[in-house]
């Protein structure tokens, strides 16, 4: 069932790492809403990038805009959210959804891997939600959703980086929760499980067997499900939530 939030029409929600997998699902639930959707991309996928513009305004986007920037760039960050807001007006909800994983054993672990990691998964989202911040105190009913991973709450053999990083993003939503609190800004994590991609497809029959054994609703997620959990972390709706922790997991925690 897909619940219509009648608040998200034109709030303008940036979403980074749209471009693919479960942050392009967010992008399209957020175009259905009728949001302006704004979203990030690398030079040299502009043409990825009018495509996905396209898709959204066909999905019912109010306006889709794509901006050129890379996260771990901080100035570049600044100088495109900064002519942004000028030219079109304030960010109102935020989905720091970007993320890369550098699977490898302890042993073998490169200082550039841990590096990558953390600056991708943590420290720019950090970095991009302290900028907005002035951005934010000026609007009302802002909601932030931080994209961690169950990974961040259990750990995973030969994922230490990612799962230190993802882990660090709940504590960052925590504090900043509590610190934005008395402004009316929420700041909320979601941790998907298991969801089902172009990567869980490649697995090999018995791995991917091995996973579900693990999972009580003995399935692997939708990105829709995901996007439909951030769509209400967004919206009104959750109007009283902030600071908390929402697995998407099919019981894999339990």
């Amino acid at each position: 069932m897909i619940v219509k939030y009648t608040d998200l029409e034109n709030k303008t929600v940036l979403i980074t790492g749209a471009t693919r997998g479960i942050g392009r699902a967010i992008a399209k639930t957020l175009a259905s809403q009728k949001c302006h959707v704004v979203f990030n991309y690398r030079a040299g996928k502009e043409d990825q990038a009018e495509q996905l513009k396209k898709e959204l305004l066909d999905l019912g986007a109010t306006d889709a805009t794509g901006l050129l920037f890379d996260l771990t760039q901080y100035q570049q960050v600044k100088d495109a959210l900064e002519s942004f807001i000028k030219e079109k007006g304030p960010i109102e909800g935020l989905v720091n959804n970007a993320g890369i994983s550098k699977d490898q054993l302890a042993l073998r672990m490169k200082e550039e891997d841990v590096a990558q990691a953390l600056d991708t998964n943590l420290k720019s989202q950090i970095l991009l939600t302290s900028y907005l911040t002035k951005n934010f105190m000026r609007q009302k009913n802002v909601s932030i959703i931080n994209m961690s991973s169950v990974v961040g709450l259990m750990g995973n053999p030969s994922q230490i980086a990612y799962a230190a990083s993802k882990s660090g993003l709940i504590g960052f939503t925590k504090s900043y929760a509590k610190e934005m609190a008395s402004r009316n800004v929420r700041c909320n994590a979601v941790c998907p499980g298991f969801i089902q991609t172009d990567m869980t497809d490649a697995l090999d029959p018995k791995v991917k067997e091995h996973y579900l054994s693990q999972i009580p609703l003995n399935n692997f997620g939708e990105s829709e499900d995901v996007a439909q959990l951030v769509c209400f972390l967004l919206s009104a709706a959750s109007k009283y939530i902030t600071g908390e922790v929402f697995k998407i997991d099919g019981g894999l925690y339990i």
